[in-house]
């Protein structure tokens, strides 16, 4: 049966099932081919918080989802073309998502009668046309598996775990996908594994067969590269990219990069990308608790390392202490939260943005930071290089926010010119005449000498020092003293920030205030409305404290402000109070992202509008 090919401009799909059917791997296959044949992407990883939840499960459910596209895009998608369902319970969680009409492939093997009772279902959908507003297609993958296998000394439980190659074949059929990439990758994941390897190579290529040669499949799809502006570019998640900035400022600084970390989801990937650089100085070590982590990297900024630590909200509160060890001794540390859903244990493999005050007051004393956010995946590069460099030149601590769903997240960064990045200047103290560990720049930094280097020797602790000299002090007044120097340093940072920049208008009824991992589907947000005819400017911070220096002149500007937000209303607490200045808050706090009709919806009803337009 002749099969047609369709141009589309980009798609949505989610791979969804168990969580040992292997969907982060399925989707991030399919993500890495469609970046290698230069399409613009954006995903996003969604895996359940129990480590061992019951197979067929609802609370056991792992999704993938991936946006590519032929033209530039910000987020992972709000609603999928194509769902991927490894069984009833992945159907079940994921069907209220879908687009209207959108195309389920269903293993039917799975719907046996023990997944429906699992999954909550009464009857089999496939059966009793609940799902007659949706394209199903129904496909024996693992049976189907099973035939291509046959020969294959492996288990039949071995076997069965390669439907998901199976799967995604028939994808890369589907959307004209080659698979070579992904035999590449298999031969170097499974070389000293054969029959591993023939056997998920072989079910790659039946599911591709499969989608060639049945008639289910009447059309494929075929999504053009993206029009990206010219360079080398790379698919990297947010950790990795954090990682990679962290590397780049230790080359641009000159100084060993030290990470002293303990595991913790969402952030453990960023221990264990940086444990793969040791041939660039980069020291990494797995400490037996949260204290130690930061404590080891105050120590190795103590001896004049890039010193680092990494962590998720209840590391942070742990962390806390320690942090205003490293205001009180002003050395340069980078903390790097990757905020997860709260509090507690809470949502661990959920993203949300509730760590913001926590980073600005959590300390007890007057204890302040610097507090830096990235905006995307990509940005988690700079932004890491961007922490390393006020660090490094302020002699303070900085506190780096990202979240779950950048940390998973990936999209393609393009990778600029070593030169083309901030210079990261190191001047450590060397001349001993006139030498105090407090003796201030015109900025108030205090001087950063090694210990060892001959008549530079001092002592640094937790308690308060004499201005200037630096032995211990508790007289009232030089505390008041220490405490306005160590904040005025902070404010001091200001002198690098760059004005904030609006999109759009840059005065008017409506600005659109954003922080981290909003921006992407309020940037498309923001598109989407001007299309229909209606005005908003977009403004988005990196810097949280202290502010852009013209932030308060460009909230006079407009009338109203809107600020979406993934916790309660931290941001906008912070704006209130600092600015006086009222916001309307959109707020959204259920381990997801915002979607981009969400902000659209909301800005449209703030500007009087209609939602039917």
């Amino acid at each position: 049966m002749e099969k047609t090919v369709q141009v589309v401009e980009d798609v949505t799909v989610r791979f969804a099932g168990d969580s040992g059917d292997g969907m982060q791997l399925t989707g991030s296959q399919f993500t890495d081919t469609a970046a290698i044949l230069g399409n613009d992407i954006g995903t996003l990883p969604d895996f359940p918080a129990e480590i061992r939840a019951p197979a067929g499960s609802l609370a056991g459910v792992s999704g993938y989802q991936l946006h590519f596209s032929s033209s530039d895009i910000q987020t992972p998608g709000d609603s999928p073309d194509v769902l991927v369902a490894m069984n009833p319970a992945a159907l079940k969680v994921n069907l209220k998502d879908l687009k209207p009409n959108a195309t389920v492939i269903v293993n039917t093997n799975a719907f046996d009668a023990k997944n429906l009772r699992l999954a909550n279902y009464d009857t089999n959908p496939l059966e009793d046309g609940s799902l007659s507003a949706y394209n199903v297609i129904s496909v024996e993958l693992t049976k189907l598996t099973m035939t291509a296998l046959e020969g294959i000394d492996l288990s039949i439980k071995d076997k069965d775990k390669c439907k998901n190659f199976f799967a995604l074949g028939i994808m890369y059929w589907m959307y004209n996908r080659p698979i070579d990439i992904t035999d590449k990758w298999l031969e170097s994941k499974f070389k000293k594994k054969p029959e591993v390897l023939a056997a998920n190579k072989k079910a790659l290529q039946a599911g591709y067969n499969y989608g060639e040669t049945t008639e289910i499949f009447t059309t494929r799809y075929d999504v053009k590269p993206a029009k990206l502006p010219a360079g080398t570019y790379r698919n990297v998640s947010g950790n990795e990219a954090a990682a990679l900035g962290f590397i780049t400022a230790s080359l641009k600084s000159g100084l060993p990069l030290f990470l002293g970390s303990y595991p913790i989801t969402p952030a453990s990937e960023i221990l264990q990308e940086l444990s793969k650089y040791k041939d660039y100085g980069v020291i990494t070590f797995q400490a037996e608790d949260e204290i130690s982590g930061i404590c080891s990297a105050i120590g190795a900024a103590f001896t004049g390392s890039l010193a680092i630590t990494s962590t998720s909200g209840p590391g942070l509160s742990l962390k806390m202490e320690a942090a205003g060890l490293a205001v009180m001794t002003e050395l340069p540390l980078v903390i790097i939260d990757v905020q997860r859903g709260g509090p507690s244990t809470g949502l661990p493999t959920k993203t949300e943005q509730a760590d913001l005050l926590q980073a600005m007051y959590g300390r007890h004393g007057e204890a302040p930071v610097v507090i830096l956010a990235a905006q995307s995946p990509a940005d988690c590069f700079y932004m890491s290089v961007e922490a390393a460099r006020i660090a490094l030149k302020y002699m303070v601590p900085v506190i780096l926010l990202t979240d779950g769903y950048l940390a998973f997240g990936s999209e393609p960064l393009k990778i600029p010119k070593f030169e083309e990045l901030p210079e990261i200047d190191i001047k450590f103290r060397t001349e001993k005449e006139g030498y105090y560990p407090y003796l201030r720049d015109e900025n108030l930094v205090r001087p950063w000498a090694v210990p060892g280097t001959p008549g530079l020797e001092h002592r640094l602790g937790g308690l308060e020092k004499k201005d200037v000299y630096g032995y211990i002090s508790y007289e009232a007044a030089n505390h008041e003293i220490m405490i306005k120097n160590r904040k005025q340093k902070v404010d001091n940072v200001q002198k690098l920030i760059p004005d904030l920049r609006v999109d759009g208008d840059q005065q008017g009824e409506l600005l659109v205030l954003t922080w981290g991992s909003t921006y992407g589907a309020t940037t498309e947000a923001i598109n989407n409305i001007r299309k229909k005819g209606f005005k908003a400017s977009h403004a988005h911070l990196r810097y949280l404290n202290p502010f852009p220096k013209n932030l308060g002149e460009l909230l006079g500007s407009f009338k109203k402000i809107l600020l979406p937000e993934l916790n309660t209303g931290q941001l906008a607490f912070l704006v209130r109070s600092t600015f006086l200045k009222d916001v309307i808050q959109l707020n959204k706090l259920q381990g997801q992202p915002f979607k981009v009709a969400e902000i659209e919806h909301k800005i449209i009803e703030v500007l009087g509008g209609s939602n039917g337009n």
